[in-house]
């Protein structure tokens, strides 16, 4: 449990450090990065720290969980050196990142109530034939304009083994049928969702095994869950600061 020590309490290292399980080599990176503002010295060259400090840490670690360590170090960099209104910005940048998060897993899901398969387009991209297959199915260009991306991404899915076109036995092309299309549309809102192609591989496969999209329904109910945890600890992380910034005055 953190120490809260009273107002002109001197504090060493290891008492910041011990209350939040960290080490002393911590707690002093800490302040050489500008999450800290600059302890005092004694006569003999060793820091102390105050209670600012101590807020200083614990806004920091309550800022980590929900905007990573690399925005909350900037966050708090900011206000050590007085520019609390970037801080502020990075805090809504934050913010707006965890709104488009939310807007893609809606995507995501709305993907899954409403697959149809993709429909061949006219003669408009790619190296390779814009038409239908002859024995049905899309093409890569027509697959690739319709979702956005470029057909180099849909071999490297391919690759990855997101997607398994079959070839067009007279041409040899790739050909995308309903359930590739399938493959291909949530392989593009879950990547935009942050998921690895590591990640997305094997739950396409079981997405395929079960022929159904029933494995998808956990890797949903997960992305909901890591997003609520984001904004309840963004929240957190807000109160901390308002802490912080209040102590400095």
């Amino acid at each position: 449990m953190a120490r809260n020590p009273q107002n002109g309490e001197r504090l060493r290292p290891v008492d910041l450090a011990r209350g939040h399980g960290l080490s002393t080599q911590a707690i002093r990176n800490y302040e050489e990065a500008g999450i800290l503002p600059a302890a005092d010295r004694t006569p003999h060259g060793y820091r102390t720290y105050t209670s600012l400090h101590a807020g200083a840490l614990r806004a920091f670690l309550a800022l980590v969980p929900g905007h990573g360590h690399q925005t909350a170090t900037s966050m708090m960099r900011a206000v050590n050196e007085g520019a609390a209104d970037e801080a502020l910005r990075l805090i809504d940048e934050s913010h707006a990142q965890l709104l488009d998060d939310r807007r893609t897993l809606q995507a995501v899901e709305s993907a899954l109530r409403d697959l149809e398969p993709t429909p061949a387009s006219g003669p408009d991209a790619g190296p390779e034939p814009a038409a239908a297959s002859e024995a049905g199915g899309t093409f890569i260009g027509p697959l690739a304009g319709k979702l956005g991306i470029r057909p180099a991404t849909l071999r490297k899915w391919e690759r990855a083994g997101l997607v398994c076109p079959r070839r067009d036995p007279v041409t040899g092309y790739r050909v995308y049928h309903e359930a590739d299309v399938r493959d291909a549309r949530l392989a593009h809102q879950l990547r935009r969702g942050g998921y690895l192609l590591e990640q997305i591989a094997p739950l396409l496969a079981q997405v395929r095994a079960a022929g159904g999209l029933e494995p998808l329904e956990g890797a949903l109910r997960d992305w909901h869950g890591r997003l609520s945890a984001r904004g309840r600890a963004m929240l957190t992380g807000a109160a901390e600061l308002e802490a912080y910034l209040h102590a400095r005055g």
